[in-house]
């Protein structure tokens, strides 16, 4: 199987360091630090460091060629952002939910795309081979998955299987000792350089199946996907299967239901409520900071009426999504999170920060739409959260059908 350390990835001295100092300043308006452990504090220093050294100095230059700077993969394995809160003797972090989530917080300050490369690998890669694999699987796998000595990507979405997943048409044929795999998956983020890839295709029965499918299977390919107005920073593209042959033992032997993936989908949303503020911390912070220092008829513009209005309206709501972001990480910490209380975190969230992104853009006047500030670099990378891992207006169906009991889907 070939590995990351055999392609050809970018280096960061591709990049321009951009003139743009990174100033950020965390806000805790109601002191939602006193709820943190002293262990999610090193692991939000540690990332928050590595960004403002690693990310901001080239993010914007990234974005701006369309090109995503695979060098990071390696850098976030150094500092645990794959799987943090799996086992350390399946190469995750052994921390808890709210760490994982503070580190995605962190991530997605620096940019939605770095986050959806981690939360990728680790939520929907190492977590499905953690929880549905056979032991030799977890163990051929996921210390390489951890280490980002080995890159993965996940195959639920196809082209005309997005919000109903359970109609996808990628299938699989018993053959012996194999499964020959057909099908296409569409919109996957890391495919183009994964090395392998977590796929759910139905089998001869009709039940959803996961498995585990090495990049270098004769018939697998995963073309990229070009000319994205958002998320550039990262890599999407396709898969596409061929008659692959799938070792049965890479197949996951217990599920055989939309369970399976929709469970990593859950443990996804979950790292994206968290995400989402720090894009609009981010943003927020850089309107703030502008504010005070763009003068305008002999003033600055922070002391009008209106544009104290926007920055009150933002650390409000920024300061709601912590709270419910952090009481969500308690429940999840005791095995009590539902999915539907995911879905309202990621849902309200990711609408909080999108509507901070726009509303930072205004303050900034014309040099909001330039790289020189983050704000619209933010602002179209979450119009395409808002609609991934579930979009704005299913996560909006499922909380209706949760607090009703009636089914708003059929």
């Amino acid at each position: 199987m070939p590995t990351t350390q055999t392609k050809q990835f970018t280096k960061k001295e591709d990049f321009h360091q951009a003139s743009r100092e990174d100033r950020f300043q965390f806000h805790d308006y109601y002191l939602v630090e006193d709820l943190l452990e002293d262990d999610h504090k090193l692991a939000r220093a540690a990332v928050r460091d590595w960004v403002k050294s690693e990310v901001s100095p080239i993010i914007e230059d990234a974005a701006m060629r369309g090109e995503c700077p695979t060098h990071l993969f390696r850098g976030l394995a150094e500092i645990g952002a794959f799987g943090p809160s799996l086992p350390v003797e399946y190469g995750g972090g052994g921390m808890d939910e709210i760490a994982y989530g503070v580190i995605m917080q962190e991530l997605e300050r620096g940019d939605s795309g770095l986050r959806s490369m981690a939360s990728v690998q680790g939520s929907l890669v190492m977590y499905p081979i953690y929880k549905y694999a056979n032991e030799a699987t977890k163990r051929k796998y996921l210390p390489k998955l951890g280490s980002g000595e080995f890159i993965g990507c996940f195959g639920l979405t196809e082209p005309n299987a997005g919000s109903d997943p359970a109609s996808m048409l990628t299938n699989i044929v018993d053959d012996g000792d194999a499964y020959i795999l057909n099908g296409a998956k569409m919109w996957i983020s890391n495919s183009p350089v994964a090395d392998l890839a977590v796929v759910w295709a139905r089998d001869e029965e009709g039940k959803i199946r996961g498995m585990v499918v090495d990049a270098d299977s004769p018939g697998f390919s995963a073309p990229e996907i070009h000319g994205k107005w958002s998320l550039r920073a990262s890599v999407t593209g396709e898969l596409v299967f061929e008659d692959v042959r799938v070792p049965k033992e890479n197949v996951f032997p217990d599920i055989k239901s939309m369970r399976g993936p929709l469970s990593c989908l859950n443990k996804a949303r979950y790292g994206i409520a968290w995400g989402a503020i720090g894009a609009a911390l981010d943003c927020y912070d850089s309107a703030l900071r502008y504010s005070l220092e763009r003068e305008q008829f002999g003033k600055p513009i922070g002391q009008f009426q209106l544009t104290q209005k926007k920055l009150a309206e933002m650390i409000t709501e920024i300061t709601k999504a912590q709270l419910l972001a952090w009481r969500l990480g308690t429940l999840a910490n005791r095995g009590e999170a539902t999915p539907a209380q995911i879905s309202m975190a990621k849902r309200n969230n990711v609408n909080m920060a999108l509507e901070i992104a726009r509303e930072a853009r205004q303050i900034h006047g014309g040099m909001g739409i330039t790289s020189e500030y983050p704000v619209m670099r933010h602002m179209i990378n979450l119009e395409t959260v808002l609609t991934y891992e579930g979009t704005h207006d299913i996560h909006l169906l499922i909380t209706g059908h949760d607090v009703t009991g009636l089914n708003g889907f059929a």
